[in-house]
Protein backbone atom coordinates (compact mmCIF):
# COMPACT_ATOMS: atom_id res chain seq x y z
CA UNK A 1 0.00 0.00 0.00
CA UNK A 2 1.42 3.34 -0.95
CA UNK A 3 0.02 6.44 0.77
CA UNK A 4 1.10 9.37 -1.34
CA UNK A 5 0.58 12.80 0.58
CA UNK A 6 0.78 11.40 4.20
CA UNK A 7 -0.72 14.22 6.21
CA UNK A 8 -3.15 14.60 8.84
CA UNK A 9 -5.51 12.12 7.00
CA UNK A 10 -3.16 10.15 5.53
CA UNK A 11 -1.10 9.47 8.64
CA UNK A 12 -4.22 8.50 10.42
CA UNK A 13 -5.15 5.76 7.55
CA UNK A 14 -1.29 4.31 7.71
CA UNK A 15 -1.71 3.68 11.66
CA UNK A 16 -4.84 1.70 10.69
CA UNK A 17 -3.31 -0.10 8.01
CA UNK A 18 0.08 -0.90 10.03
CA UNK A 19 -2.47 -2.32 12.92
CA UNK A 20 -4.15 -4.50 10.44
CA UNK A 21 -1.19 -6.15 9.44
CA UNK A 22 -1.05 -4.18 6.11
CA UNK A 23 2.38 -3.22 4.76
CA UNK A 24 3.07 0.55 4.02
CA UNK A 25 4.96 2.89 2.10
CA UNK A 26 4.08 6.28 3.53
CA UNK A 27 5.37 9.76 1.29
CA UNK A 28 5.96 12.63 3.49
CA UNK A 29 7.70 16.05 3.76
CA UNK A 30 7.17 16.08 7.44
CA UNK A 31 10.27 14.52 9.36
CA UNK A 32 8.14 13.88 12.49
CA UNK A 33 5.70 12.16 10.64
CA UNK A 34 8.25 10.44 8.88
CA UNK A 35 9.94 9.03 11.80
CA UNK A 36 6.82 8.19 13.67
CA UNK A 37 5.42 5.87 11.11
CA UNK A 38 8.94 4.23 10.79
CA UNK A 39 8.14 3.19 14.59
CA UNK A 40 5.48 1.78 13.77
CA UNK A 41 6.64 -0.33 10.77
CA UNK A 42 5.90 1.64 7.40
CA UNK A 43 8.39 2.06 4.84
CA UNK A 44 9.01 5.98 4.53
CA UNK A 45 9.80 7.94 1.69
CA UNK A 46 11.07 11.88 1.98
CA UNK A 47 8.58 13.49 -0.92
CA UNK A 48 7.37 17.09 -1.26
CA UNK A 49 5.02 17.04 -4.25
CA UNK A 50 5.97 20.97 -4.91
CA UNK A 51 9.39 19.48 -6.17
CA UNK A 52 9.70 17.03 -8.66
CA UNK A 53 13.34 16.36 -7.68
CA UNK A 54 11.79 14.60 -4.58
CA UNK A 55 9.38 12.00 -6.68
CA UNK A 56 12.44 9.62 -7.69
CA UNK A 57 12.43 8.40 -4.26
CA UNK A 58 8.74 7.51 -4.61
CA UNK A 59 8.60 5.73 -7.94
CA UNK A 60 11.65 3.30 -6.64
CA UNK A 61 9.50 2.15 -3.05
CA UNK A 62 6.88 1.76 -5.55
CA UNK A 63 8.33 -0.08 -7.82
CA UNK A 64 9.43 -2.73 -5.02
CA UNK A 65 5.64 -3.26 -4.19
CA UNK A 66 3.26 -6.17 -5.11
CA UNK A 67 2.35 -5.75 -8.66
CA UNK A 68 -1.54 -4.42 -8.18
CA UNK A 69 -0.80 -2.06 -5.86
CA UNK A 70 -3.00 0.36 -3.96
CA UNK A 71 -2.77 4.04 -3.61
CA UNK A 72 -4.55 6.18 -1.46
CA UNK A 73 -3.67 9.90 -2.73
CA UNK A 74 -3.73 12.77 -0.74
CA UNK A 75 -2.27 15.52 -2.41
CA UNK A 76 -4.09 19.29 -2.38
CA UNK A 77 -3.62 21.38 -5.04
CA UNK A 78 -0.39 23.21 -5.13
CA UNK A 79 1.51 26.49 -5.56
CA UNK A 80 5.34 25.91 -7.95
CA UNK A 81 6.90 29.16 -8.64
CA UNK A 82 3.65 31.37 -7.82
CA UNK A 83 1.50 29.11 -9.66
CA UNK A 84 -1.25 27.22 -8.47
CA UNK A 85 -1.98 24.10 -10.06
CA UNK A 86 -2.56 20.57 -9.39
CA UNK A 87 0.23 17.73 -10.04
CA UNK A 88 -1.83 14.49 -9.67
CA UNK A 89 -1.91 13.23 -13.18
CA UNK A 90 2.27 14.18 -13.38
CA UNK A 91 2.79 12.07 -10.03
CA UNK A 92 0.89 8.62 -10.86
CA UNK A 93 2.35 9.01 -14.31
CA UNK A 94 6.39 8.42 -12.39
CA UNK A 95 4.98 5.50 -10.98
CA UNK A 96 4.92 1.21 -12.03
CA UNK A 97 0.91 1.20 -12.78
CA UNK A 98 -1.04 0.66 -9.60
CA UNK A 99 -4.00 -1.77 -9.45
CA UNK A 100 -6.47 0.83 -7.13
CA UNK A 101 -6.30 4.26 -6.71
CA UNK A 102 -8.53 5.90 -3.99
CA UNK A 103 -8.02 10.52 -4.13
CA UNK A 104 -9.06 12.06 -1.42
CA UNK A 105 -10.53 14.79 -2.90
CA UNK A 106 -12.83 17.98 -1.26
CA UNK A 107 -16.44 19.13 -1.27
CA UNK A 108 -15.37 22.46 -3.22
CA UNK A 109 -16.06 20.50 -6.21
CA UNK A 110 -19.86 21.48 -5.52
CA UNK A 111 -19.26 25.05 -5.24
CA UNK A 112 -22.47 26.73 -4.33
CA UNK A 113 -24.70 23.58 -4.03
CA UNK A 114 -26.48 24.09 -0.36
CA UNK A 115 -27.61 20.53 -0.33
CA UNK A 116 -24.84 17.58 -1.84
CA UNK A 117 -25.24 13.92 -1.71
CA UNK A 118 -24.04 11.01 -4.21
CA UNK A 119 -26.00 11.95 -6.77
CA UNK A 120 -25.43 15.88 -7.02
CA UNK A 121 -22.90 16.70 -9.85
CA UNK A 122 -19.72 18.86 -9.29
CA UNK A 123 -20.08 22.76 -9.96
CA UNK A 124 -17.04 24.15 -8.69
CA UNK A 125 -17.11 28.07 -8.56
CA UNK A 126 -13.44 28.48 -7.62
CA UNK A 127 -9.82 28.02 -9.41
CA UNK A 128 -9.50 25.50 -6.22
CA UNK A 129 -12.35 23.51 -6.62
CA UNK A 130 -11.83 23.33 -10.65
CA UNK A 131 -8.24 21.79 -9.94
CA UNK A 132 -9.90 19.28 -7.43
CA UNK A 133 -12.44 18.80 -10.28
CA UNK A 134 -9.33 18.21 -12.79
CA UNK A 135 -7.49 15.91 -10.49
CA UNK A 136 -10.28 13.74 -10.00
CA UNK A 137 -10.78 13.23 -13.94
CA UNK A 138 -7.19 12.19 -14.01
CA UNK A 139 -7.54 9.78 -11.73
CA UNK A 140 -10.20 8.70 -13.30
CA UNK A 141 -8.90 8.20 -16.67
CA UNK A 142 -5.83 6.29 -15.61
CA UNK A 143 -5.73 2.75 -16.38
CA UNK A 144 -6.63 1.58 -12.21
CA UNK A 145 -10.02 0.57 -10.75
CA UNK A 146 -10.76 4.37 -8.81
CA UNK A 147 -12.89 5.89 -6.03
CA UNK A 148 -13.07 9.42 -4.98
CA UNK A 149 -13.79 10.82 -2.22
CA UNK A 150 -15.07 14.10 -1.66
CA UNK A 151 -14.30 15.38 2.09
CA UNK A 152 -16.12 17.48 4.29
CA UNK A 153 -14.02 19.82 6.89
CA UNK A 154 -12.08 17.36 8.61
CA UNK A 155 -11.10 17.27 12.10
CA UNK A 156 -9.73 15.58 15.13
CA UNK A 157 -7.04 15.43 18.07
CA UNK A 158 -5.12 18.68 17.33
CA UNK A 159 -7.40 19.97 14.51
CA UNK A 160 -10.52 22.04 14.59
CA UNK A 161 -12.38 24.59 16.77
CA UNK A 162 -12.37 22.92 20.15
CA UNK A 163 -8.30 23.08 19.55
CA UNK A 164 -8.05 27.11 18.94
CA UNK A 165 -7.72 27.73 22.76
CA UNK A 166 -9.20 31.37 21.53
CA UNK A 167 -7.77 31.91 18.40
CA UNK A 168 -9.30 32.77 15.26
CA UNK A 169 -10.68 29.35 13.35
CA UNK A 170 -8.06 28.49 10.88
CA UNK A 171 -10.41 29.40 8.10
CA UNK A 172 -12.56 33.20 8.18
CA UNK A 173 -15.81 32.72 6.78
CA UNK A 174 -19.50 33.46 8.49
CA UNK A 175 -19.73 31.89 11.63
CA UNK A 176 -23.23 31.50 11.45
CA UNK A 177 -22.86 29.65 7.96
CA UNK A 178 -23.98 25.90 8.29
CA UNK A 179 -20.77 23.77 7.57
CA UNK A 180 -20.71 20.12 7.11
CA UNK A 181 -17.52 17.71 8.73
CA UNK A 182 -16.35 14.80 9.00
CA UNK A 183 -13.75 13.23 12.17
CA UNK A 184 -10.63 11.97 10.58
CA UNK A 185 -10.98 8.40 12.29
CA UNK A 186 -14.10 8.15 10.12
CA UNK A 187 -12.68 9.50 6.96
CA UNK A 188 -9.37 7.18 7.97
CA UNK A 189 -12.15 3.85 7.88
CA UNK A 190 -13.63 5.06 4.79
CA UNK A 191 -10.08 5.41 3.27
CA UNK A 192 -9.22 1.83 4.52
CA UNK A 193 -12.17 -0.13 3.17
CA UNK A 194 -11.73 2.05 0.07
CA UNK A 195 -8.59 0.65 -0.52
CA UNK A 196 -9.55 -2.37 -0.48
CA UNK A 197 -12.78 -2.25 -2.00
CA UNK A 198 -13.85 -2.32 -6.03
CA UNK A 199 -16.10 0.54 -5.65
CA UNK A 200 -15.77 3.18 -8.21
CA UNK A 201 -16.93 6.96 -9.01
CA UNK A 202 -17.07 9.72 -6.54
CA UNK A 203 -18.58 10.04 -3.23
CA UNK A 204 -18.92 12.73 -0.88
CA UNK A 205 -17.49 11.92 2.92
CA UNK A 206 -19.15 13.84 5.84
CA UNK A 207 -20.68 12.78 9.08
CA UNK A 208 -24.85 13.14 10.24
CA UNK A 209 -25.16 16.77 11.93
CA UNK A 210 -24.09 19.84 9.72
CA UNK A 211 -23.07 22.81 12.59
CA UNK A 212 -22.05 26.41 12.22
CA UNK A 213 -18.84 27.16 13.90
CA UNK A 214 -20.92 29.26 16.10
CA UNK A 215 -22.69 26.22 17.34
CA UNK A 216 -19.78 24.11 17.58
CA UNK A 217 -17.87 26.92 19.77
CA UNK A 218 -21.12 27.08 22.46
CA UNK A 219 -20.18 23.58 22.50
CA UNK A 220 -16.48 23.33 23.26
CA UNK A 221 -17.23 26.19 25.90
CA UNK A 222 -20.08 23.77 27.15
CA UNK A 223 -17.15 21.46 27.90
CA UNK A 224 -14.87 24.23 29.75
CA UNK A 225 -12.98 24.52 26.51
CA UNK A 226 -11.54 27.85 25.72
CA UNK A 227 -13.46 28.74 22.46
CA UNK A 228 -12.83 29.87 19.29
CA UNK A 229 -12.44 33.97 18.93
CA UNK A 230 -15.69 34.46 16.26
CA UNK A 231 -17.05 37.94 15.27
CA UNK A 232 -20.55 39.19 16.58
CA UNK A 233 -23.40 37.26 14.61
CA UNK A 234 -24.71 39.48 11.63
CA UNK A 235 -28.45 39.06 10.95
CA UNK A 236 -29.66 37.58 8.22
CA UNK A 237 -29.39 34.36 5.97
CA UNK A 238 -26.43 32.52 6.61
CA UNK A 239 -26.41 29.48 3.84
CA UNK A 240 -24.06 27.28 3.97
CA UNK A 241 -23.61 23.74 2.70
CA UNK A 242 -25.70 20.36 3.82
CA UNK A 243 -23.62 17.56 2.95
CA UNK A 244 -25.23 13.79 3.20
CA UNK A 245 -22.36 11.72 3.10
CA UNK A 246 -24.71 8.20 3.73
CA UNK A 247 -23.86 6.58 0.16
CA UNK A 248 -20.39 6.61 1.20
CA UNK A 249 -20.58 4.41 4.64
CA UNK A 250 -23.26 2.36 3.31
CA UNK A 251 -21.45 1.21 0.07
CA UNK A 252 -17.95 0.56 1.38
CA UNK A 253 -19.67 -1.49 4.66
CA UNK A 254 -18.12 1.10 7.26
CA UNK A 255 -20.37 2.80 10.11
CA UNK A 256 -19.96 6.50 11.40
CA UNK A 257 -18.21 6.43 14.94
CA UNK A 258 -18.86 10.23 15.16
CA UNK A 259 -22.28 10.81 13.47
CA UNK A 260 -22.09 14.39 14.48
CA UNK A 261 -19.47 16.97 15.98
CA UNK A 262 -20.66 16.03 19.93
CA UNK A 263 -18.83 12.72 20.20
CA UNK A 264 -16.35 13.85 17.82
CA UNK A 265 -15.02 16.66 19.71
CA UNK A 266 -15.08 14.68 23.00
CA UNK A 267 -13.25 11.91 21.62
CA UNK A 268 -10.60 14.28 20.05
CA UNK A 269 -9.70 16.47 22.75
CA UNK A 270 -9.58 12.88 25.29
CA UNK A 271 -7.04 11.50 21.97
CA UNK A 272 -3.26 11.68 21.65
CA UNK A 273 -2.20 14.20 18.65
CA UNK A 274 -0.65 10.83 16.83
CA UNK A 275 -2.40 7.90 16.77
CA UNK A 276 -1.33 5.33 18.61
CA UNK A 277 1.26 3.02 17.95
CA UNK A 278 -0.39 -0.51 16.63
CA UNK A 279 -1.08 -3.32 18.97
CA UNK A 280 1.52 -6.11 19.21
CA UNK A 281 -0.76 -9.05 17.17
CA UNK A 282 -0.28 -12.34 18.10
CA UNK A 283 1.14 -15.22 15.40
CA UNK A 284 -1.80 -16.92 13.52
CA UNK A 285 -1.97 -20.85 14.85
CA UNK A 286 -0.11 -23.15 13.10
CA UNK A 287 -2.17 -24.09 9.65
CA UNK A 288 -4.74 -21.39 10.14
CA UNK A 289 -4.49 -17.72 8.32
CA UNK A 290 -5.07 -14.54 10.01
CA UNK A 291 -8.33 -12.90 10.26
CA UNK A 292 -9.22 -9.67 7.61
CA UNK A 293 -9.59 -7.11 9.50
CA UNK A 294 -13.38 -6.23 9.97
CA UNK A 295 -15.65 -3.66 7.41
CA UNK A 296 -13.73 -4.63 4.48
CA UNK A 297 -15.30 -6.63 2.00
CA UNK A 298 -12.09 -7.77 -0.55
CA UNK A 299 -8.71 -8.61 -0.49
CA UNK A 300 -6.12 -6.19 0.47
CA UNK A 301 -3.18 -4.99 -1.89
CA UNK A 302 0.32 -4.55 -0.27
Amino acid sequence: MLILGCGYTGRHVAARLLAHGVSVVAAARDEETLASLAERGATVVAFDAARPASWGGVASAAARLTPGFAVLLSVPPLERLGVRGDATAALLATLSPPGRVVYLSSTSVYGGQRDVDAETAAAPRTHEGALRLDAERGVARGPWSSLVLRASAIYGPGRGLHARAGAAPRRGGDPDRVVSRIHVDDLAALCEAALASGLTGAYPAADSSPASAREVAAFCASLGLVPPALPDRIPGPHGGRRVDGRAAFEALGVALAYPSYREGVVASIAAPLTPPPPPRRPPPARGGTAARPRGTRARRRA
